[in-house]
């Protein structure tokens, strides 16, 4: 298993050894979850265009489309219904995947730079999700969360700390930070993960602290969202929010 991370984006493919280009494609299928990207001068682009379809439109309550990439996948066998991060009640997996995990740590330094291009309807994100080999591991540490609609003036409201899912061990420690940075621009969103504490920065500076932390692997997810259903009155086509990450690293904490 992969002990360390250190993606730079060289070529023009993504490594398949560490990224899985799907959203949780046991609920719905890998036709109906792949992620719109290119790797193209050193630097992912993940896209949602305007063709996109919604995902799970049957069973996601809120239209959703989404261009999302992970570093690990399980789910159970076809009619199964154990899966990663299940959205409502009596979720069965559609389309059986294999078990894939590219880089899940426990513990350590994760960072991302990136940049976004984002509207009223869009929001991009960088978390770490348990990899629920086990129902109780799905707690999530997210490391950095935009909604479009919070940007302005310089200023974005960029959501971190912990969500406890199905994790009864951990208690609901999440909030969105008002911070004076341009999302369009590149900015590096980490989180220094050790037993008992969760530690965020951007761009080096101490942002926020969590005093409990989970316990077990988790992959990384990358992703960008559009919400159809929040476009604003009178808009006229359809926006295509952008995702733009020139790095994402982990690495053991130091000692």
């Amino acid at each position: 298993m992969r002990a360390e991370l250190d993606e730079r984006f060289p070529g023009d493919a993504l490594d398949p050894g560490v990224w899985f280009p799907y959203y949780l494609p046991h609920w719905s299928s890998r036709a109906g979850s792949a992620a719109t990207w290119q790797v193209r001068d050193g630097e992912l682009h993940l896209t949602i265009p305007a063709d996109q379809p919604t995902w799970c439109p049957d069973l996601h309550e809120e239209p959703l489309r989404v261009s999302c990439l992970q570093t690990g996948s399980l789910a159970g066998p076809l009619g199964s219904p154990r899966g990663q991060q299940p959205f409502t009640e009596g979720l069965v997996v559609r389309e059986e995947q294999p078990d894939f995990r590219g880089y899940t740590p426990t513990y350590g330094h994760v960072a991302v730079t990136m940049r976004a291009t984002v509207t009223a309807r869009s929001m991009v994100a960088f978390w770490l999700s348990g990899i629920e080999d086990e129902p109780e591991h799905s707690g999530e540490i997210c490391v950095a969360e935009v909604f479009g609609d919070t940007v302005s003036d310089g200023t974005a409201a960029v959501g971190m700390g912990l969500h406890r899912f199905r994790d009864p061990r951990l208690g609901e420690d999440f909030a969105a930070e008002r911070l004076a940075l341009d999302v369009s621009r590149d900015h590096t969103y980490a989180v220094d993960w050790a037993p008992g504490s969760l530690v965020f920065r951007v761009d080096g500076e101490v942002v926020r602290r969590v005093d409990q932390a989970p316990d077990y692997p988790a992959q990384l997810m990358l992703g960008v969202f559009d919400f159809p259903s929040r476009a604003p009155a009178g808009e006229t086509g359809t926006p295509v929010p952008e995702l733009v990450v020139s790095s994402v690293v982990g690495r053991p904490l130091p000692g």
